[in-house]
């Protein structure tokens, strides 16, 4: 499984810390500090695109409210079919997977 590949200290050090954030400021400012500003767009746009794929929204649509990539449409969408889970286990704990 590819998520063994990610395991290490420096990652788990990663994930403590921002599983210690308490609200969305903090994770404003965290992720402020420790990321680029188009860093964090990327992560947030994938997010957006995975939202978007689960919600049967087609390639054009999601290309055209999120500005992604077919190619990142393309990724997200193999890491929804193939992938760990992370994204269906994130969004059907935050109930907004339709």
């Amino acid at each position: 499984m590819q998520i063994d590949k990610l395991r290490g200290e420096q990652l788990d050090l990663l994930f403590d810390a921002i599983l210690s954030l308490k609200d969305k400021e903090e994770c404003y400012k965290f992720f402020d500090d420790i990321a680029t500003m188009s860093e964090v767009q990327s992560l947030s746009q994938r997010f957006q695109v995975a939202k978007m794929l689960t919600e049967g929204k087609t390639y054009s649509a999601i290309e055209k409210e999120t500005k992604a990539s077919t190619a990142t449409i393309s990724r997200v969408r193999r890491c929804i079919n193939y992938g760990s889970d992370g994204y269906n286990l994130v969004l059907e704990r935050m109930n907004i997977k339709e």
